[in-house]
C-alpha cells in the first residue's frame, strides 16, 4: 500500500547537507511518525513520502524553498551589547530566545560579537539550504 496524503506514516530517515555533514537522523532510535499532510515535517519532506510502500528506501534533495525557507536578510539585527542582561557573556553560535511583540517566543542564534554589539538571527538555522535525506518508510497505518 503506497502512502497518501492523509496517511500516518513510520520513517526512518538521515539528514545531509550539501557538503555531507548529518544534522539529523532517527537512526539508531525510533522511527518519527507523522500524518502526511499535516505540517509536521517540512514540505519536501512530506512530497517525497507519497507514494513510496513500507520497506521502499530512497534519497531526495530539497530545495531550501520547500525546506526552511531562503535567509531572511531582514531577521537579522546587531543590538548594543548594553541591551543584554548584563550577566549574559555572548558567544558565536549561542542560542538565546526572546519575546516577541504578540508574547511568542522567538528562538536566536549568536552570529558575531563584538566590544559594542551583538548579531542575533531570527532565521531557522537551516534556512536557505538545500537538504538531502535518505528515507526509508518503515510503516502506513
Amino acid at each position: 500500500m503506497a502512502a497518501q496524503n492523509g496517511d500516518k506514516v513510520r520513517v526512518h530517515y538521515t539528514g545531509k547537507l550539501k557538503d555531507g555533514t548529518v544534522f539529523d537522523s532517527s537512526q539508531g532510535g525510533e522511527p518519527i511518525e507523522f500524518a502526511i499532510g499535516s505540517q509536521m515535517v517540512i514540505a519536501g519532506f512530506e512530497n517525497a513520502v507519497v507514494g513510496m510502500e513500507p520497506g521502499d528506501t530512497k534519497s531526495v534533495t530539497i530545495a531550501s524553498q520547500e525546506a526552511y525557507g531562503e535567509h531572511d536578510p531582514r531577521l537579522v539585527q546587531d543590538i548594543p551589547r548594553t541591551e543584554l542582561p548584563p550577566e549574559l557573556e555572548p558567544q558565536t553560535g549561542m542560542r538565546l530566545t526572546a519575546s516577541g511583540g504578540d508574547g511568542r517566543e522567538i528562538a536566536l542564534v549568536v552570529t558575531e560579537v563584538n566590544d559594542n554589539v551583538v548579531r542575533l538571527d531570527a532565521n531557522h538555522p537551516l534556512a536557505g539550504e538545500d537538504l538531502t535525506f535518505e528515507i526509508q518508510l518503515v510503516a502506513v497505518a
